[in-house]
């Protein structure tokens, strides 16, 4: 009996000392991830990928893979180890040997049939919360709670009272992440010990959380019911991979062109330069630029989903539709208006000629105009009304309704233009000039021929009487620039061609603000844009420095302009 005793017990101890390593593996071998304050889930490595939901910290959930190439985690729900979505690495604190973890590229759907919806947690207000403390948060048995609307916990609310700037951390040092309208609310989740400013709930963070700074927004409720924050340090995340802003530009080429390094790099310092200046696309000053390397036929864009006040850069439209009707060179009388209208701005004489292109009717020479636009393939960009002129009774008309965004930059309704569309107007009417093809002489066969073109681009050549100005400015002197200028109150632009020693290039560029913009800002910022690309495309004899520019009285204009008739009425 003894013995049998003593069997037993050593059987007991051999299968306890195999167990105890199964157990002890099987434990090690599971990785989990809880949130450093909240986290977004998304459907796929990406932070512009569909949002499915949000975790918060006091709760470790399943890693059941990880991306080969980005630091994404693939996180499982703790009841049921289905997949719940896609994390960000910096944003969680990981327990747990992730080289294990096998790699994945499942997508997750925006609706996971797995996923069990968090319980409403109602917070205790009266707490001082450190961000940064390592004290664990209370624990919950949800998995992960789907936010499609802010549901405001905190029962406080502000309500932006002009256009805001929504930052990662508390101080205008801090990143803008996003940029509130006026009216818009939010909830706020906190408030700084130190700095007068406000965490409120910002899905579109990395972590869901921006900060306000306390006068920009109107609170309702009580501000001391919601948390006290000490934290002292925001650091923002390396978030990859992120979709690029200047995007290759392909309006009218049969074959796409391949768009090399360098020249993409060439962009990306341009919209650089336009950030630094003030013009950022998710606020209400905000800018667009079109640059094309002719030689290469190489071109790159940013904002041309945006609808700008064509201004007087139209009028490159009303030369083009008038020059598609001429048999011959124009008589006087339309050599004289397209000196005024070109050179000078003069709308009169912009009218003038629109009443030709109508039969006597401006809206109808309007139409004429967009027509033609439309004919090459230029949607986004047209004028259906004339000129303001004083004294001048306008008549109503319907605005077209184009692709582009036609509210965020308050476009004339009746005259409208999106950078690449002028961009390959210009690029059209170059290679009609040079090499007698294009799509001018593609979809408008028999209206245009090398001579037509090669006079559109000498008269604009002498815009603002040939005087440095926007982007002709930004170039050595004696290089040629066939462009035209215009501004309004709140919008400015430029558009042409410079022929330089290294290859041409079309430039395109419209700013816009909320009310004005200053003269001395925007008109010396298209130059340094333009001396940039100028460089680009002459490395070995870089222009250092922007000429000065001034702008000729109408009356100087008007009377020195009167000098290219001549050439205008020439068949040459």
């Amino acid at each position: 009996m003894r013995s049998k005793r003593y069997f037993l017990v050593l059987f007991l101890a051999v299968m306890l000392f195999i167990a105890i390593p199964l157990l002890t593996s099987a434990q090690t071998n599971t990785v989990t991830a809880e949130a450093v304050g909240q986290a977004n889930l998304r459907s796929t490595t990406d932070v512009n990928a569909d949002l499915l939901g949000q975790i918060t910290s006091g709760t470790r959930y399943p890693i059941l893979g990880r991306s080969q190439f980005y630091p994404w985690y693939l996180l499982g729900d703790p009841r049921t180890q289905a997949p719940i979505g896609w994390v960000y690495a910096d944003l969680v604190t990981v327990v747990g040997n992730t080289n294990t973890l096998p790699f994945s590229e499942v997508v997750i759907s925006n609706a996971p049939a797995t996923l069990t919806p968090a319980p409403s947690l109602t917070p205790d207000m009266s707490t001082v919360v450190n961000i940064g403390s390592s004290t664990p948060a209370p624990t919950s048995n949800a998995t992960v709670a789907i936010t499609t609307t802010a549901t405001p916990l905190s029962g406080v609310i502000g309500t932006a009272q002009a256009e805001i700037n929504i930052r990662y951390g508390p101080s205008v040092d801090y990143p803008r992440i996003g940029v509130g309208e006026a009216g818009q609310e939010y909830e706020i989740t906190g408030r700084h010990s130190q700095f007068p400013w406000l965490q409120i709930r910002y899905p579109a963070a990395p972590n869901g959380f921006g900060w306000v700074a306390n006068d920009l927004l109107e609170v309702k409720g009580n501000i001391y019911n919601v948390p006290v924050i000490t934290q002292l340090s925001f650091n923002l995340p390396t978030l990859t991979p992120t979709p690029p802003v200047v995007l290759a530009s392909h309006l009218l080429e049969t074959s796409p062109v391949v768009i090399s390094p360098a020249f993409q790099a060439l962009g990306d310092q341009l919209w650089g330069m336009m950030l630094n200046a003030g013009f950022a696309p998710e606020t209400s000053t905000l800018a667009a630029l079109f640059v094309m390397d002719l030689k290469s036929n190489e071109a790159v864009t940013f904002g041309n989903n945006i609808a700008f006040s064509g201004m007087s850069l139209n009028k490159i439209a009303i030369l083009t539709a008038l020059y598609s009707t001429l048999q011959g060179p124009p008589d006087a009388d339309t050599a004289l208006n397209i000196a005024y209208m070109m050179v000078c701005s003069e709308n009169s004489a912009s009218n003038a000629l629109l009443r030709q292109l109508g039969n006597g009717d401006e809206y109808a020479g309007a139409a004429k105009v967009t027509q033609i636009l439309e004919t090459l393939g230029l949607n986004n960009m047209f004028i259906i009304a004339p000129f303001k002129v004083p004294d001048a009774t306008p008549v109503p008309v319907r605005a077209p309704t184009t692709s582009a965004d036609q509210t965020r930059a308050k476009p004339d309704y009746s005259n409208q233009l999106t950078v690449d569309n002028m961009g390959w107007l210009l690029a059209s009417i170059y290679q009609c000039a040079n090499t007698g093809d294009g799509a001018l002489m593609s979809k408008l066969p028999g209206q245009f021929n090398s001579q037509k073109c090669r006079q559109m681009l000498n008269i604009m050549t002498d815009n603002n009487l040939g005087e440095p100005l926007m982007m002709s400015a930004g170039v050595p002197p004696n290089t040629r620039v066939a462009h035209k200028h215009g501004y309004i109150d709140d919008t400015h632009g430029n558009a042409g061609i410079v022929f330089s020693p290294g290859g041409d290039y079309v430039l395109v560029v419209a700013m816009h603000g909320p009310d004005w913009l200053e003269a001395k800002e925007t008109f010396p910022l298209i130059s340094d844009l333009s001396r940039t690309i100028y460089n680009y495309m002459n490395p070995t004899a870089p222009y250092e420095s922007n000429q000065s520019w001034s702008i000729p009285v109408t009356d100087e204009c008007l009377t020195q302009s009167r000098n290219d008739v001549s050439m205008l009425m020439s068949s040459q």
